[in-house]
């Protein structure tokens, strides 16, 4: 009983590891020769924390949404980024949209 109680409490603890995580925003630094400005453009994305503690989408809605912003677009990369974000609540859960807004630029020289 024991040996159970340990796996399900090992189990459990790695559960809550891979719900923390999450992809980092890639925001590159690009000199005015390096990229055509496309035009500007913005998208939202939203994750919910259900009881306070398991995360649905909620890490990943900053790259989702920057993503979305710049496929809009045709780009490669969005330089001037805003970010923006609300949140709403509801009985089991509170819900986070970001916004992400800026200019989408096409790179001249994509490696």
């Amino acid at each position: 009983m024991k040996y159970l109680s340990k796996v399900a409490a090992v189990t459990l603890f790695g559960l809550v590891l891979a719900g923390c995580n999450s992809a980092p925003m890639n925001t590159q630094h690009y000199d005015s020769s390096q990229y055509t400005v496309l035009g500007h453009s913005e998208a939202s994305a939203t994750g919910l924390l259900l009881f306070g503690i398991i995360p649905i989408r909620q890490n990943s809605r900053f790259v989702r949404a920057q993503d979305e912003a710049i496929k809009a677009k045709g780009g490669d990369a969005m330089i001037n980024t805003q970010v923006q974000e609300r949140w709403f609540w509801a009985w089991v859960l509170t819900g986070y949209t970001t916004k992400i807004s800026g200019d989408v630029v096409k790179l001249k020289n994509v490696q």
